[in-house]
């Protein structure tokens, strides 16, 4: 598949201005440049948690409209090698927060998350077919990567202490795995019907808009 004629690849350079807004967000820029404040930081830790309890949902639900609706049984596959990980990944946030003295039972979840987590919730349902709720899987994990794996190319000058979280989704082999969801939404999207393409070209636009707000929420008091 040629990615540059990709759904995926099509959009990303239609919604550059956004993408852009989603990957390369102050937040980040601030790891990457050593200016972060800590305190932003640790707001982030603590709400990120609460939204991967409810991506854990969001995941399985991907992967069960997978086994019912995919022609194609390696996407039930490496849809789980994601969900197989989420365990750890709740694991490494508690350890964190311990690390930093953030109370995860004492947090309440900001408007910013309370909205996002909401809209993950949305995919549960019946009446969302599989193409879209791919697209919004890839596009949620992708963001985080490609934030991420930017706050350790190059010159970075990433605080030591956050290098670990940056390492976490910015190492290749979570790229390899993007890139992998991102295979399969194509793939359903090209077969798709225009009314299913256009749903989730706006889940697509609303995953950006989500993230954004979430990293602004992170970085403000």
């Amino acid at each position: 598949m040629d990615d540059e004629q990709s759904p995926t690849a099509t959009w990303q350079a239609k919604h550059r201005e956004l993408y852009e807004r989603a990957t390369r967000h102050p937040f980040i820029l601030s790891i990457r440049d050593g200016t972060v404040d800590f305190s932003s930081f640790k707001r982030w830790l603590g709400q990120d948690y609460i939204f991967v309890r409810e991506f854990v949902p969001f995941v399985f639900s991907v992967l069960l409209k997978s086994w019912k609706e995919s022609e194609i049984k390696s996407d039930m596959e490496i849809i789980f090698g994601g969900a197989a990980a989420l365990s750890d990944e709740l694991s490494w946030f508690k350890n964190e927060a311990s690390k930093w003295g953030v109370d995860l039972c004492g947090i309440t979840p900001f408007t910013a998350n309370t909205e996002y987590c909401r809209f993950l919730q949305s995919f549960t349902t019946l009446d969302i077919n599989y193409t879209v709720a791919a697209t919004a899987f890839w596009a949620i994990e992708t963001v985080y990567q490609e934030s991420f794996s930017f706050c350790i190319e190059g010159d970075h000058k990433t605080p030591t202490e956050l290098l670990g979280t940056c390492q976490r989704w910015g190492n290749s082999d979570f790229g390899q795995y993007c890139k992998s969801l991102q295979q399969i939404a194509d793939r359903c999207l090209k077969k798709a019907p225009a009314d299913v393409v256009r749903m989730a070209e706006e889940v697509f636009v609303s995953v950006l808009e989500h993230e954004i707000e979430f990293w602004n929420m992170s970085s403000s008091e």
